[in-house]
């Protein structure tokens, strides 16, 4: 096995290889304004430092969020296109079970990551491998109580640290492709069938037509009479 993960849900760019038994390379960069611009060379550097080429590639995983529009949706690109190239399967992995599963964590715990908008995205766990239920996104002051109380990680949890009183600040704060890796990795393994490479949106984007736009066309020339 030679998997390629990689994920820009969040503002890390980050991309690894794993080879089913460990992580062989892993590069991150947190930017959340170049995912398109740093994505590729951060593969191509994996790929360098592991001593790899696409041509011993059997699979990819990619994060599919819940994450931006503009950023999720370069992850998900580059990780099909390569995929096609080589024709190998390509998977999909919630992007906040990467935070779950770096943390190494056995109590129930949740991960928030920014949505912007003064929201996070958020999901809660059993422990770094169980997720509970399906991720949401809302403002946290208002997420329900039950939640609130558990320890938090993520860097949703620490830009609203006045909402998350139980606070990992020694927890990762952004997604990783090494985790993602792993996680999939291990699935894999164990003969587990991981989800389509869908990106969990939850929200519309930012960017929209602006109420009333009309489409101003020339009209159509008069017809000839033949």
């Amino acid at each position: 096995m030679l998997l390629l993960a990689l994920d820009t849900a969040t503002p890390a760019v980050t991309a690894a290889l794993h080879d089913g038994t460990r992580v062989l390379a892993a590069g991150d960069t947190v930017d959340a304004r170049r995912h398109g611009e740093l994505l590729l060379p951060t593969v191509d550097r994996v790929f360098a430092e592991a001593g790899r080429t696409l041509a011993d590639l059997t699979g990819v995983v990619v994060g599919v969020g819940p994450g931006p529009y503009t950023g999720l949706r370069v992850g998900l690109a580059t990780g099909t296109a390569l995929a096609a190239a080589r024709s190998v399967p390509v998977h999909g992995l919630c992007s906040l079970d990467s935070l779950a599963y770096a943390s190494g964590l056995t109590e129930p715990f949740v991960v928030a990551t920014d949505a912007r908008r003064r929201e996070v995205y958020w999901a809660r766990y059993e422990d770094a491998r169980h997720r509970t239920g399906e991720p949401e996104v809302g403002r946290p002051g208002e997420l329900p109580a039950d939640i609130l109380a558990l320890p938090a990680l993520g860097a949703g949890a620490v830009q609203y640290g006045e909402d998350f009183p139980r606070l990992l600040t020694d927890a990762p704060l952004h997604a990783s492709a090494a985790a993602l890796a792993s996680l999939a990795a291990e699935r894999l393994a164990a003969g587990e069938e991981l989800a389509a490479p869908s990106p969990l949106y939850l929200r519309r984007p930012d960017a929209q037509v602006p109420a009333g736009y009309k489409v101003v066309t020339p009209p159509a020339p008069p017809a000839r009479d033949s």
